[in-house]
């Protein structure tokens, strides 16, 4: 049978693997979930560039004065937001009037706004051959004053 000294031999033999193990397994499964959370942080940013591009597109919009260029107006205030979350010359703008012209009092205008959102740490050749963007939009409904042209 085994003596005392056989048994001690064999649990020497294992000294400090458990540790090599805990490491690997821990870095193993480290990496993806550090990953998922660039990816989902990068998406949600994503998210509130193109909210608030178009809310702030639709205000922008509907509060333009009296000889002011309105798209103008709206395409910076989507720039900004868009800029804000780091997605700088990424989005893009949609203006869509109930009325003709688009700033008559009561009337309805819709911003759109989309940007795709890249996901990081992908090589560019890799982005080449499959699509890995995640396309988001956004919509704002924004009222003219009804009041606008009485004063």
């Amino acid at each position: 049978m085994w003596g005392w000294r056989e048994r001690l031999g064999r649990l020497r033999s294992e000294d400090g693997s458990a540790v090599i193990e805990f490491i690997f397994l821990g870095v193993l499964m480290l990496v993806p979930l550090i990953y998922l959370v660039m990816v989902l942080g990068r998406i949600q940013a994503g998210s509130y560039a193109v909210t608030t591009a178009a809310r702030e597109a639709g205000r922008a919009f509907v509060t333009t004065g009296e000889g002011e260029d309105a798209r103008a107006r709206a395409e910076a205030a989507a720039n900004i937001a868009f800029a804000d979350q780091g997605f700088d010359g990424l989005g893009s703008l949609e203006i869509t009037c109930s009325a003709t012209p688009c700033l008559t009092p009561d009337a309805r205008v819709e911003t759109t706004t989309r940007v795709s959102v890249p996901l990081p740490l992908v090589p560019q050749f890799a982005r080449d051959v499959v699509p890995l963007r995640v396309p988001l939009t956004a919509s704002q409904l924004s009222t003219v004053d009804r009041f606008r042209g009485a004063q």
